[in-house]
């Protein structure tokens, strides 16, 4: 059976394991416990062996930062935490590099690179770093390495993401006049800073792509080619990174109608009641009305038409067109109304009496 020593230190990749996971099947002159790696259990034929420091309970085999990526703000700050409890006795040496270069170095002293001077905090009791004041050349891959007293060199690799705060968002669109099935647009979306996502909204709800509405790759631009009165609205557009959020609006307007003209009011109505009859569509800009009765002009110029006695002469054909001065486009409808005769209350009555006396005729 082949065993394999699986350690690597100085200028090798080193992770560390919890002595949990490990178990010994021996021991080595620096106080460390030679253990088989449970991957061992998986392939049989092969076996995996970490190395465990008795003193501080660490394997070397996996790394000694937390798992995934870190970001941080321009101006802001961000802290390095290691997986390191504090040991009996200090470490002998902690060093941290950036991209392959050394930028702090503590033994008994402190040596600082000098482009970070003032800059960064190391604890010495567990090998966290902070780091102060980012830029955006900050961005890249952390690597610290840590001698124990008595202990073999472990090590742990971070990535940062450093980012602009998102400001001045806006959305800008040419200015056009947009008429319905004839115009064709586009709103843009931007904004300073570091753009992770942008998200687009269409009165509050997300913006699907449809075969007239499609978006440009990293949705920073929307295309609406021909324009449709569904596409009137205000727009929102949503950008964002790791670190912050911000949100522009734009109102779209297009120009579309009237449509579905139509008159609401009584198709009948009692001699002498007064009728109101209202004419309703739907239009960008709002429509402008006019009525005819049986066909002829009545210079009513508005959405009603009031009737403030009825009678027989009133009842007929009532005409609204509704008239959209962008679009140039007009509509009509049409509504006949009847007069309903109505008994007065005193023939009623009458009515009533004559009843009773025909009955009191027949029985006697």
């Amino acid at each position: 059976m082949v065993i394999e020593l699986y350690l690597e230190i100085f200028g090798y990749e080193l992770r560390l394991k919890r002595m949990g996971t490990c178990a010994s099947i021996g021991s080595s002159r620096h106080g460390a416990s030679v253990l088989q790696n449970n991957e061992s259990s998986r392939n049989p034929g092969r076996r995996r062996l970490g190395v465990c420091t008795q003193q501080h309970g660490l394997c070397l085999g996996d790394g000694i930062l937390p798992t995934g990526r870190l970001s941080g703000a321009v101006g802001g700050k961000v802290k390095f935490s290691t997986t390191l409890r504090p040991p009996t006795k200090p470490f002998l040496s902690i060093s941290w590099s950036f991209k392959g270069v050394n930028i702090i170095t503590s033994t008994s002293t402190n040596v600082t690179e000098p482009g970070h001077t003032n800059r960064i905090t190391l604890d010495r009791s567990t090998g966290a770093l902070e780091l102060r004041n980012l830029v955006l050349v900050d961005d890249g891959v952390y690597t610290v390495s840590v001698i124990p007293d008595g202990g073999l060199q472990i090590q742990g690799s971070t990535t940062l993401d450093v980012y602009a705060l998102i400001t001045g968002a806006s959305i800008t669109s040419p200015t056009l006049v947009l008429i319905e099935d004839k115009s064709s647009t586009n709103i843009t979306c931007d904004a300073s800073g570091s753009i992770s996502t942008r998200e687009w909204t269409k009165d509050g709800q997300p913006l699907r792509p449809t075969h007239t509405v499609t978006l440009s790759m990293g949705n920073r631009t929307v295309y609406i080619s021909p324009v449709h009165s569904s596409d009137h609205g205000t727009y929102g557009c949503r950008l964002s990174n790791p670190v912050s959020t911000m949100t522009a609006v734009y109102d779209l307007t297009v120009n579309y109608g009237p449509h579905n003209v139509s008159i609401t009011g009584p198709q009948s109505a009692p001699l002498g009641q007064r009728v109101t009859l209202a004419c309703l569509a739907a239009s960008v800009p709002p429509a402008a009305f006019s009525w005819t009765f049986n066909g002829n002009e009545t210079h009513v110029n508005n959405s009603m038409f009031v009737i403030e006695r009825m009678d027989e002469a009133r009842a007929g054909n009532y005409s609204c067109t509704a008239w959209n001065k962008v679009t140039r486009v007009e509509n009509s409808t049409l509504m006949h109304l009847r007069a309903a005769c109505a008994a007065p209350y005193w023939s009623l009555a009458l009515l009533v009496i004559s009843s009773l006396s025909v009955g009191e005729w027949l029985q006697g």
